[in-house]
């Protein structure tokens, strides 16, 4: 992986940000936040990626509105709807995009099947320890993590259908989405985690990183 400035970029933005979430500077995370998404747009343009790239843009769009929309959640509790709507429609795009990768490979899911029972029966595990505790938002969860683990699934799925190391990188960044967003949910909604601003924002970043880092070899292996 070569060392571009756009990803010098990206990862300062984080590291001011996980800063600003450790000491609590509420104005710097108002800075530092919104500008993450956009540093990612930024790395696929300085990496001259010019086609198939409206479904991941898409995914960084509403990505950017989800971080927009959580920054506001102490407001109002409905931001933090607005924020888990947007994040589906991310998922729903890296889905999508996936999904749309041909090849005459086999489905590492047909491969392999035990795959879909464990990420099915950790998502149901999940959605068993968060239940009690979720009130009004029961449904809006629940369909958040179907989607959420479909979208690991579809990763996976391609797993043999696309080249390396971008199979790696999408798998990665969407396992390490999984964990972001179990670790937001636990601790909003079963129990407090140490540090869990830290770890949520770490993983999720990591996250995007790697789905955009995948995107970009992915077009690279292609030409």
């Amino acid at each position: 992986m070569s060392f571009r400035k756009p990803v010098r970029i990206f990862w300062l933005l984080v590291l001011v940000d996980l800063v600003a979430v450790f000491f609590d500077v509420s104005k710097l995370i108002f800075i530092a936040k919104p500008l993450l998404m956009p540093s990612l747009v930024l790395e696929l343009v300085y990496a001259g990626v010019t086609s198939n790239k409206k479904l991941v843009l898409a995914g960084l769009f509403f990505s950017w509105m989800g971080d927009i929309f959580l920054l506001f959640e102490s407001i109002n509790p409905l931001f933090f709807i607005f924020g888990l709507i947007s994040f589906l429609f991310t998922h729903v795009c890296y889905i999508i995009f996936f999904l749309s990768t041909s090849s005459a490979m086999p489905s590492l899911l047909k491969k392999q099947p035990i795959y879909i029972l464990l990420i099915l029966s950790y998502g149901t595990g999940l959605v068993w320890l968060l239940f009690p505790h979720l009130g009004k938002l029961q449904i809006p969860v629940i369909l958040y993590s179907v989607v959420i683990c479909s979208m690991l699934l579809c990763s996976i799925h391609i797993y043999l259908k696309v080249k390396e190391p971008a199979n790696r990188y999408y798998v990665s960044g969407a396992a390490f989405f999984v964990l972001s967003d179990s670790l937001l949910a636990i601790d909003k909604f079963y129990h407090t985690i140490p540090f869990a601003g830290i770890w949520v924002m770490l993983s999720y970043c990591m996250a995007q990183y790697f789905i955009v880092r995948g995107f970009i070899e992915w077009n690279v292996s292609t030409k």
